[in-house]
């Protein structure tokens, strides 16, 4: 009688043992899933600052550029669906879909943003324009802004999924919902070159 209340004893305490060990993996899986989560807010506020740069420097381009209306409905198309990704995105940082469709996106605004800049060389009157310069400079600032918020959530996207992935998260962490994050890497070669906005 005595040994079965001790392997009783020995039964419970392993049992105990073992919930506070998943409660702790879980617990550490919950908290790099929001740091990753939280460096996707960081990208999502430069995105929307640039987004929101974008609309003023094709309006002050405009009246320089009246005969190049092509470029410029590009640009503020390539803008609206990055914003519109970009939303997607934020609503569900861990969803690899939505952040590939952002990042997709944004290599097509990044496509119609050098085009932008590259025919708007051509232009003495608008790289002279003192609005132009200010825009192209704030542009500037926010696209580092963005590399470097890009390079934390990376980061924080390695970090959660190697938790994720080693043993003995493993065995439990899909079952739990913790689902493997996407990297916000460039996929196009253009991409990789940084919008050119020297005036």
């Amino acid at each position: 009688m005595m040994i079965g209340w001790i392997l009783l004893a020995i039964f419970v305490a392993f049992c105990v043992v073992i919930a506070l060990w998943v409660m702790g993996v879980y617990n550490g899986l919950v908290t790099l899933r929001n740091r990753f989560k939280n460096a996707f807010a960081q990208i999502d506020v430069q995105l929307k600052r640039r987004y929101d740069l974008i609309p003023n420097l094709v309006e002050t381009a405009k009246g320089y550029l009246s005969h190049e209306r092509e470029t410029l409905e590009a640009v503020i198309a390539a803008r609206n669906g990055a914003a519109s990704a970009g939303q997607a995105a934020a609503s569900d940082p861990g969803n690899p879909d939505a952040i590939k469709n952002l990042m997709g996106a944004e290599t097509a605004l990044t496509g119609a943003m050098s085009k932008f800049f590259a025919l708007s060389e051509s232009y003495p009157d608008l790289k002279a324009n003192q609005n132009m310069m200010q825009l192209t400079e704030e542009l500037t600032s926010t696209e580092n802004k963005i590399a470097f918020a890009r390079q934390a959530y990376n980061d924080a996207v390695m970090t959660y999924n190697t938790k994720r992935e080693v043993f003995p998260a493993v065995l439990f962490s899909s079952t739990l919902g913790f689902r493997e994050a996407q990297l916000f890497e460039i996929t196009e070669a253009q991409e990789r070159e940084a919008v050119k906005v020297s005036f």
